[in-house]
């Protein structure tokens, strides 16, 4: 891999607040990014149109994490415009992250995945998606384990 995405996919056991720039790992090779690899996040910020070839972004028993933010134009090969008609099978999961309190994700970004779950995330408040085509070709579907007793 190259540089600093080898770097970011191989992950930290002591980072906390992770901020990735703009234009990051624009390579073909880079398929998936599993955030595992960093168990102690807190805060996710990713800029904009980064990780245009990743299949699958995986945010995952992450027990601290609390914010994440993702630019315009992130985790999709359309840029600025509705993805083709054709289906492709990205997925981005969200799930076992007690702490998470808001999502931000910016125009485009996600537009070409066809799966997107969230779940286990009961300190959700916020979700915002900012304008066009997020998760154009996918169901969202929020489920919550959180039951009212009283």
């Amino acid at each position: 891999m190259y540089g600093l995405c080898s770097v970011l996919l191989s992950g930290s056991e002591e980072v906390t607040d992770l901020v990735i720039g703009n234009n990051v790992c624009p390579f073909e090779n880079v398929t998936a990014f599993d955030l595992s690899v960093y168990p102690r996040l807190k805060t996710l910020s990713i800029g904009n149109n980064a990780f245009s070839y990743v299949n699958v972004l995986n945010i995952t028993g992450l027990n601290e994490l609390e914010s994440v933010v993702i630019g315009k134009n992130s985790f999709t090969k359309f840029k600025n415009t509705a993805p083709s008609s054709s289906v492709t099978y990205r997925s981005f999961y969200l799930k076992k992250c007690p702490e998470l309190r808001e999502i931000t994700i910016g125009s485009y970004s996600f537009s070409d995945y066809s799966v997107i779950e969230i779940d286990s995330v009961n300190a959700l408040e916020t979700i915002v998606m900012d304008g066009s085509y997020n998760f154009y070709k996918s169901s969202l579907e929020l489920r919550s384990s959180c039951s009212n007793t009283g």
